[in-house]
């Protein structure tokens, strides 16, 4: 699965009309990069790190199952200083704190309202409907295929952390994939991000996770943008610069996403040893900088990302 990903990216960066990688870029820009391997822990002010395996399997299956929304997040309440990103997970790690996690049968029943309470938003918007489906989709197959054991999805995928991604990719909450000119394109950017959120947690052995891709978002794009390595056409930059939304499954939006993946391989591809998913977060990090939040990223609405 993440080979055809990896095909399918490179076959339309190939024929993108809105996005350009520009690969004679890719070398210097490879070798400027402190890539850390394996990233960085957790942030303790963000996430939860203690905890017996089954509640940090929990948080973590719990989190990644609604870390979507940013076409949505400039209209959330937003923690002072603190990103959307940082403010839903920072909430659902002190809900677990305080609470206790939802077992996955309370997953089942998990309303717009519950998770608005517990998330400090705004019980009708939109998002927190679409983060309680998401979480009953989790309840439910957690519930019915492991016994209500959020670990053994992760006993499930042995020392795989592509197993893991496969199994993931066939659930309503994790389902990530898109079409363009025929092709089908399975970012499944979520269902990878969870399997290296969870190595990075120490609760996974995974000894392939040299096979993650980059986790297509809206912010690697830009830090990609940014730094010189992906070109934009300029009426795609105005509209994004005007704050317009970018329909997610549009050709720009999939050339987009597309394009960074293809572009941090061809990075990969420059530093021997190196993994996507250690320099996805290299750049994840670098775009909290003022720099790059200064200037607007494309916001589309929708449970990619």
């Amino acid at each position: 699965m993440l080979s055809g990903l990896r095909a399918a990216c490179a076959a339309v960066a190939d024929r993108s009309f809105s996005v350009r990688v520009e690969f004679d870029r890719i070398p210097r820009y490879a070798a400027t990069l402190q890539i850390e391997a394996p990233g960085p822990a957790p942030d303790p002010e963000t996430h939860l790190i203690d905890g017996s395996r089954e509640e940090l399997a929990a948080f973590w299956l719990t989190l990644d199952a609604i870390n979507f929304g940013s076409g949505w997040f400039p209209t959330l309440r937003k923690r002072e200083g603190r990103s959307g990103y940082h403010t839903i997970a920072s909430a659902i790690r002190e809900r677990f704190l305080v609470r206790g996690q939802w077992d996955a049968s309370e997953l089942l029943t998990v309303d717009r309202a519950e998770i608005a309470d517990a998330l400090r938003q705004d019980p009708e918007h939109e998002l927190m409907g679409l983060f309680a489906n998401s979480l009953n989709d989790l309840g439910r197959h957690v519930t019915d295929e492991r016994g209500g054991r959020f670990a053994a999805v992760i006993d499930d995928a042995g020392a795989s952390a592509e197993a893991l991604v496969e199994r993931l990719a066939r659930w309503e909450c994790f389902r990530d994939a898109s079409e363009y000119d025929g092709l089908i394109v399975p970012f499944l950017k979520r269902a990878q991000l969870a399997a290296a959120d969870m190595a990075r947690a120490g609760i996974a052995p995974f000894d392939d996770l040299d096979r993650l891709t980059m986790f297509a978002d809206n912010l690697v794009p830009h830090v990609l943008r940014l730094d010189g390595v992906l070109s934009f056409d300029p009426a795609l930059v105005e509209r994004i610069e005007r704050g317009e939304l970018i329909r997610h499954g549009s050709p720009e939006e999939i050339e987009i996403r597309a394009c960074a993946l293809r572009a941090v391989e061809l990075i990969v591809a420059e530093r021997p040893g190196a993994r996507a998913a250690d320099i996805d977060h290299l750049l994840w990090l670098r775009g909290q900088e003022p720099r790059y939040k200064a200037a607007p990223r494309h916001r589309s609405r929708c449970t990619a990302y």
